[in-house]
């Protein structure tokens, strides 16, 4: 039978610790109390041994006891931690040192419970005192001695303090108890050096005790150096002269330097010699420097060198000289020892850039850029060589003839703009004059080639106004300005003329367009640089009908098919390069009915007009039967006084107007059409209009007369074409102005008597 593979062992004991800590954490447990104890507690002194016992109560379900992380903290910060089945664990500290005062806590933690004790603090009193050691105690002067502070039983971070008698001479921060370093001993004699420390993070624990004092001699080091200057300190330039450096019975490891204005001519071990032939500029102070680690001695002399001729001065004529222009170079020294050379003995040489140019001291040339460069002179005697300051020769350039421009490349008539005038060639600085004959002359001054000499201009009105400008230009007073005038400016700017105030005008007249025609809106210009912009508007939108862009001064616009909503106020708007538009006057276009539709609504109307007089005498005839059947019936009273006195009809009410001369006048409330249609029929069986005539009651006297004209009232009857009848009304003249007697309106009217014509009916 096969073994079983190596892993099966591993995987069934890695399943049952699972079980176990699954059953482990699904036990239920909560806990009590957690107890720190400190012995001895409060404070104590530095090196005791203090026990920290933590102690945890918990109540579980398990029969086994439960895993505890008991930690133990200072400050909250973790100093000591274990994990243990016991109730109880307890940490030392062995013994107790300054860096362990704090505040202590336990807590502990048992799955994802966790419990913390009650705070107790710890002090400990008192530092260590520490140990001061050397490597050697008999040293020079600036030799470095090696020294190192201890406090083997204090721990943190320490910060160490060396002393040397009373004066602090380093300071040291140390991670551990102990520090080592250099300290630098400056003086010759006894020296006591000793040390003490502090804690970093317990300022409130003091300073430690000083440590042991150790005992240091210092020896002086005896390396002062010498120095003497052969043939002696005043000398003549040309001479030579030897500097002597050196240390008598040095110690080990001594250097010497020989120096002047801080710069080292030579450099030995012990002594030095160093030799020079002087010049004038060689006199001053020279320093003899003995070096032996940290320690330096010096010794100091100064020599005087009389000059045997002064540095040679070369001078330029003209300093300023432009291309084209004669300059000379002359070459001199202002003085020399007569009773060692003469005048004669000089020799002169002049150099450009370094190459003789010839030897003497004068140079005439024609400046030219081939010849710009540095120059200098050297001027020699008894082997005495001397270099002159260097002069840079640049030959000026003369100005040329200016360029005058208009800045951006064009202008626009009647608006500010700028000129410019600006030479190709020339050395600055450059002055620049602007003319005209209608302003004062204007200057401008170019210093650098960042400056630009630029003229502001106000306007001008004509373009043949910018051939006045001229400006001129120059920058040697020897020579004559160069000038030039406005011709350029016609041949290289650009003149924009604004344009005029357009005119709009309306093909056909305005007021006479009528719908389906053409409409064309023409826009006008007198003046203005093309290419003009052109743009149409009607009030009824912001928006434009129309833009277009020609060269022409004028600009259409056409309309095809004009119908109502193209009626109202147009204009249009002109632009340029100028960017300064104008817009004309409103123009109103009315737009008429087209001649189709008028006739259109004319044949409309009178084809209503005959259906409506069809329609009438379709319904008349219709009711022709019962017209015939129909009875009218009138009566009339007497005339009276009473205002609005009205004749009321069995089957209708009659107008009854007075007559007038005679004769009877008939109200006209049946329309002509009506009437005129009862005459077209031409038939018999339409019955003519019946006339009553009404003879009037006679009066009582007592009564009041009644007015003339009403004798005779005549009343027309007639039948509407619904069968109802109008209202005949009397009227009475002037009876609404004159109020009838009181006397008179109170008798009752009488009544009329048989077979009076009153009573008569109108059939």
């Amino acid at each position: 039978m096969d073994s079983p593979p190596l892993y099966l062992p591993l995987l069934m004991l890695t399943s049952l610790l699972s079980l176990w800590q699954g059953a482990e954490a699904r036990s239920l447990f909560t806990i009590d109390s957690v107890t720190l104890k400190l012995n001895p507690s409060g404070e104590v002194d530095s090196g005791t041994f203090v026990d920290l016992n933590c102690e945890v109560s918990i109540s579980h379900d398990q029969s086994h006891p439960l895993t505890h992380s008991f930690n133990f903290l200072r400050d909250d910060v973790l100093v000591y931690s274990k994990n243990t089945t016991e109730p109880a664990v307890l940490h030392q500290l062995t013994p107790a040192r300054a860096a362990n005062s704090g505040a202590y806590e336990c807590r502990v933690i048992v799955q994802d419970k966790s419990k913390g004790s009650r705070t107790q603090r710890l002090t400990v009193k008192g530092l260590q005192t520490p140990v001061l050691q050397v490597t050697s105690q008999i040293l020079f002067e600036g030799d470095e001695l090696a020294a190192t502070c201890t406090a083997p039983e204090e721990s943190g971070s320490l910060l160490f303090h060396f002393y040397q008698d009373q004066e602090k001479i380093k300071q040291v921060m140390a991670g551990g108890n102990s520090v080592e370093t250099r300290l630098e001993l400056k003086h010759a004699g006894d020296k006591h050096l000793r040390c003490y420390f502090e804690i970093i993070m317990l300022p409130d624990a003091g300073r430690s005790n000083n440590s042991n004092t150790v005992k240091v001699m210092v020896k002086e080091l005896f390396i002062t150096p010498i120095m003497n200057i052969l043939p002696g300190k005043d000398v003549i330039e040309g001479a030579i002269v030897e500097f002597v450096c050196r240390v008598v019975n040095p110690p080990p490891n001594v250097a010497v330097f020989l120096t002047k204005d801080k710069r080292v001519l030579k450099t030995a071990s012990i002594s030095l010699s160093h030799k020079l032939r002087v010049l004038a500029e060689d006199s001053g102070e020279y320093v003899c420097k003995a070096d032996r680690g940290n320690v330096q001695k010096e010794a100091y002399e100064s020599i005087k060198v009389k000059e045997l001729f002064s540095k040679p001065v070369l001078v330029m004529e003209p300093r300023d000289v432009f291309e084209g222009e004669l300059f000379t170079l002359n070459c001199y020294t202002d003085r020399n020892s007569p009773e060692i050379i003469n005048i004669w003995d000089m020799k002169y040489s002049l150099y450009r850039n370094q190459v003789l140019l010839t030897s003497g001291g004068n140079y005439s040339a024609t400046a030219h850029p081939s010849l710009n460069g540095n120059y200098s002179c050297q001027a020699q005697a008894q082997d005495i060589f001397k270099n002159s300051t260097q002069i840079v020769l640049k030959a000026k350039v003369p100005v040329s003839v200016p360029l005058l421009s208009v800045v951006g490349g064009r202008l626009i008539l009647g608006k500010p703009f700028q000129l410019q005038c600006q030479s190709d060639n020339g050395s600055l600085p450059i002055t620049y004059t602007l003319l005209s004959p209608h302003r004062r002359a204007e200057f401008r001054v170019v210093r650098s080639p960042k400056d630009l000499a630029l003229f502001n201009i106000t306007s001008i009105h004509r373009s043949t106004d910018i051939h006045s400008f001229s400006c001129k230009a120059e920058n040697n007073p020897s020579q004559p300005h160069r000038e030039s005038s406005g011709e350029h400016l016609r041949r290289t700017a650009t003149i924009i003329e604004p344009v005029s105030r357009p005119v709009l005008t309306v093909t056909p007249n305005m007021g006479n367009v009528a719908e389906g025609e053409d409409l064309t809106l023409t826009c006008t210009v007198q003046r203005g640089t093309p290419p003009i912009t052109y743009t149409w508007y009607h009030t009824t939108s912001a928006l434009p009908l129309l833009s277009k862009t020609t060269n022409d001064m004028r600009g259409s616009h056409s309309v095809q098919g004009v119908s109502r909503e193209h009626g109202g106020r147009y204009y249009c708007v002109t632009n340029n390069p100028s960017n300064d538009s104008k817009s004309s006057a409103m123009v109103t276009v009315g737009v008429k009915l087209a001649g189709w539709k008028k006739g259109l609504i004319a044949a409309f109307c009178i084809l209503l007009t005959v259906s409506l007089i069809i329609i009438i005498i379709i319904v008349k005839k219709g009711l022709l039967p019962f017209r015939r059947k129909r009875t009218v019936e009138l009566s009339v009273k007497p005339a009276s006084t009473k205002t609005d006195e009205t004749l009321r009809l069995t089957h209708g009410e009659v107008n009854v107007t007075p007559g007038v001369m005679g004769r009877s006048v008939w109200s006209d409330h049946v329309s002509g059409s009506e009437s005129d249609d009862q005459t077209s029929e031409g038939t018999s069986e339409v019955p003519e209009p019946q006339y009553t005539e009404v003879h009037p009651q006679e009066v009582d006297p007592t009564r009041a007369p009644v007015k003339k004209g009403t004798d005779m009232v005549y009343s027309e009857v007639r039948n509407s074409m619904q069968g109802s009848v109008e209202y005949a009304q009397l009227n009475h003249n002037d009876h609404e102005s004159e109020e009838p007697d009181q006397e008179h309106e109170s008798e009752p009217e009488p009544e009329p008597e048989p077979g009076s014509e009153q009573d008569r009916q109108l059939e």
